[in-house]
């Protein structure tokens, strides 16, 4: 997931600031009625500077939620909405736009002059192509699960052997499929943007800023599926669709994986995945051999954009049909150590599948390694944690 914090202010945006500096809101640039309100709240209150908060946004794949949190780590409130639908002139870029000012309007009053940095995280490699003179949406969201493999020839002749861009799902062959079909007016006016520098931009709208910390999580089971192992030594390898984000000192390595909780809830409902997992004797190893997948293609731990689901052949029982999903799901650190990460010691979990204790020992059975619930499973948590480390060290008002 990609993140990048900044910050309230009125002073002028700094467009040198790094990451972890955080960057200033330019005045006059308030969007919706919780940045007008904090200008003003600012401009009017300054003893609220001593009690920081911190927004974090997370953008999910079929949703958005927020967390703010203090100084110590606290929760202090947290919202969640749904994407709203797209279609009759309603693209997936104007639905997120929606829901970004949605859930900063849902803020508290009382909390959002104290909010010192926000910080939003999007899907990995998802993309879009924007119009520098406007900010007008030329072409995509391109999702991150999206593959193009009509530009892996002219991506395959200019990029090191087995590089992380030498997938059809990467952004740089979203962007040569985008360039070799385009008008050159198009080229000239156009920038990409992933999907949370664009929702950030649209907040404090200076574009070319972007950051290299896009991961969050551990190990994530949402609607799909995403690995990350904290590890001393950076691992890449296109072949398997691993890749590696810089975390301060260490890496995270890992990929995401088009199987998850998506499929599951394909085949089915919240309560019979409850009710199913409660029958499930997680000791015990299923005999069934799947590959769960919404539809055809797969990113990690194999890079396959032809690659078909395998969810038969399906059992007379729904408890060892789920049971053999389940198991599927959980062999993925195995290559990483492989490839030369360093090796797992624990696991923890987060998202939806983080609340399925029959998957966590299922896991913990596969990998011979402890499995835990984190304390705090949603990635809004994490994203405000970012916010909190990249804001400045005072606020000015």
């Amino acid at each position: 997931m990609l993140s990048l914090a900044f910050s309230y202010s009125q002073k002028s945006l700094n467009s040198n600031a790094s990451p972890k500096q955080g960057l200033l809101i330019t005045t006059g640039r308030y969007k919706c009625r919780l940045a007008r309100r904090v200008k003003c709240d600012m401009n009017n209150d300054t003893k609220n500077t001593s009690k920081r908060l911190y927004l974090g946004i997370d953008f999910g794949t079929s949703g958005a939620r927020y967390a703010l949190i203090d100084d110590q780590g606290n929760l202090c409130s947290e919202r969640k909405r749904a994407y709203p639908q797209t279609g009759n002139g309603k693209s997936r870029a104007t639905s997120w736009k929606e829901t970004l000012f949605e859930l900063l309007n849902d803020v508290p009053e009382e909390y959002r002059p104290n909010v010192a940095s926000i910080s939003i995280d999007g899907t990995s490699a998802t993309t879009l192509i924007i119009n520098r003179d406007n900010g007008q949406v030329l072409s995509g969201p391109f999702l991150y699960n999206e593959s193009f493999p009509d530009a892996l020839p002219t991506v395959l002749s200019i990029a090191p052997e087995n590089h992380t861009v030498c997938t059809g799902s990467s952004t740089l062959c979203k962007l040569v499929s985008w360039w070799e079909l385009t008008s050159r007016s198009n080229r000239e006016s156009a920038i990409l943007m992933h999907q949370s520098d664009w929702l950030l931009w649209l907040l404090h709208g200076v574009y070319g800023v972007s950051d290299y910390n896009n991961a969050l999580k551990v190990t994530s089971l949402g609607s799909t599926l995403a690995i990350k192992l904290l590890s001393m030594v950076r691992v890449e390898d296109a072949r398997y669709g691993v890749y590696s984000h810089r975390l301060d000192d260490k890496w995270l390595v890992g990929g995401a994986s088009n199987t998850g909780g998506a499929v599951l809830r394909k085949i089915f409902t919240d309560d019979q995945l409850v009710t199913l997992s409660g029958k499930i004797n997680p000791s015990e190893q299923s005999p069934l051999d799947l590959y769960p997948l919404p539809k055809k293609g797969e990113r990690f731990p194999i890079s396959d954009p032809n690659m078909m689901p395998r969810l038969e052949p399906r059992p007379e029982s729904d408890v060892e049909y789920l049971h053999g999903i389940l198991e599927s799901i959980a062999k993925g650190y195995r290559l990483l150590k492989e490839l030369g990460a360093t090796a797992v010691e624990e696991v923890f979990t987060a998202g939806g599948g983080a609340k399925n204790g029959t998957w966590r020992k299922i896991r913990e059975r596969v990998l011979g390694l402890p499995v835990h619930k984190a304390i705090q499973t949603e990635a809004a948590f994490g994203a405000a944690l970012l916010a909190m480390k990249g804001a400045p060290a005072k606020t000015y008002v």
